[in-house]
């Protein structure tokens, strides 16, 4: 029975610390959104907050950023992942060293990221100095504004750069293990190598890439780095908002920014569950 029992008793102290930290987060998160702050003077419980916030134009217009820039640089990291690995298992030259290239942009701190997206679309970056370079722009004011623009195309850059090569790592693995025998019997039977990818080897990698685009949904709609770095004062994205209404002078404000934080949380775990279905998707297929 202890030999059972020890490894959890081993992380009780580790977990003790975990939870009790998450759990009085969460406890001051729903306490203070719901308006019971008592430092300042809050002690009656009110849903005024989520009113007024789901009733601001600018909240509004933040959640819509944050699912556009969500929606749009995971499909985008999806697309560009798998089409790397599967690039990656077609090849029989220098696997090793695509792979490890490939992989290079998951090592690297989201930050760093930030300040390559901002090197390569700033007005006077690497992109259009090529540009100008190559005669097809006569001016760097003629270059479209894509870092701190209302539509989130350096923060979206930033996350497909980060996003693909995850997505591809993953979908690698899964890719490694499809039997050639599969693409063989397919092609005797008169498929096209583009039908083989579509209606034999998509189906059987769809329950990871559906895994890795609620993973990277989820991270992107509500990570504050990039879109703080990158992205435009107005609107701003949903996890910048809060930040803005959290750092404010008036303690009257963090309420706001609490009932900004609680939606963000709450859509995170709804994608936490959609993830846990995903999984037993994969686990469906491993049978």
């Amino acid at each position: 029975m202890y030999e059972k029992l020890k490894p959890y008793l081993m992380l009780m102290p580790t977990m003790i610390i975990i939870v009790g930290v998450f759990l009085s987060g969460i406890c001051v998160l729903i306490a203070q959104s719901f308006g019971y702050f008592p430092e300042i003077g809050l002690t009656e419980p009110t849903t005024k907050y989520f009113k007024e916030v789901f009733s601001s134009p600018s909240f509004r217009c933040s959640l819509m950023l944050s699912l556009r820039i969500s929606l749009i640089s995971t499909l985008g990291s999806v697309i560009v992942g798998v089409f790397i690995s599967y690039i990656i298992i077609k090849s029989n030259k220098l696997v090793n060293a695509k792979k490890l290239i490939s992989r290079v942009p998951v090592l690297v701190p989201h930050i760093i990221a930030a300040i390559i997206a901002y090197n390569f679309l700033s007005a006077t970056g690497i992109l259009s100095r090529i540009l100008y370079n190559l005669n097809i722009i006569d001016d760097f004011n003629k270059f479209p504004i894509l870092i701190f623009d209302r539509f989130g195309v350096g923060t979206i850059f930033a996350y497909i750069w980060k996003g693909a090569p995850y997505v591809s790592m993953v979908t690698y693995a899964v890719l490694k293990k499809v039997d050639r025998e599969y693409m063989d019997m397919t092609l005797n039977l008169g498929a096209t190598t583009r039908q083989y990818f579509w209606h034999v080897l998509l189906p059987l990698i769809y329950p990871t890439i559906l895994s890795s685009f609620i993973i990277l949904f989820a991270f992107s709609f509500s990570a504050f780095e990039i879109p703080f770095l990158l992205g435009s004062t107005v609107p701003r994205a949903l996890p910048v908002l809060a930040y803005h209404e959290y750092s404010a002078g008036d303690l009257l404000r963090r309420p706001y920014s609490m009932v900004i934080n609680f939606i963000i949380t709450f859509i995170c775990i709804i994608m936490a569950f959609f993830y846990k279905k995903s999984i037993d998707l994969i686990n469906k297929y491993n049978r």
